[in-house]
């Protein structure tokens, strides 16, 4: 099963469960995925599709959320990392710091980068490996680390 599909049951379940802030969450996910498949000219949703909606989804509730903190509005944080949490589901699972740190030293021996200038070479061979499942932020500050001055 796809994982849109996948995620119009979740909006069912929610809607027979009548859990109105999932249903809302996931409805909002839905239109999103829906919009980046129509603006790439496709009817149907890829499951490329859903994995940048959900990663731009993602990452706009964690800003959300810190903006609310800084804001002294913690209810509303909360909210916004409940539906982060609920996206995460939709995603691939993540590589872990171990997994990553290991794809980053190969991808650098490969490529045989030996500074910091050559840091968007390694950064565009490892980018389209980790797609998704791992934050660019994280990649980059890894790669920067690795790499000789």
């Amino acid at each position: 099963m796809s994982v849109f599909l996948k995620l119009q049951e979740d909006v069912k379940d929610a809607m027979r469960a009548r859990d109105s802030e999932r249903l809302l969450a996931l409805r909002t996910l839905t239109a999103d995925i829906k919009k980046i498949a129509i603006d790439a000219g496709r009817r149907d949703p890829s499951d490329e599709d859903v994995l940048a909606a959900v990663t731009k989804a993602i990452k706009q509730r964690e800003d959300a959320a810190s903006q609310m903190d800084a804001g002294g509005r913690a209810e509303l944080a909360e909210r916004e990392r409940t539906q982060a949490d609920l996206f995460r589901a939709y995603q691939p699972a993540q590589l872990t710091p171990e997994e990553l740190d290991a794809l980053v030293r190969k991808v650098i021996a490969e490529c045989g980068a030996s500074s910091v200038k050559e840091k968007g070479k390694v950064l565009g061979l490892i980018m389209p490996q980790v797609k998704g499942r791992a934050d660019g932020k994280a990649v980059q500050s890894l790669v920067s680390a690795l790499l000789p001055a």
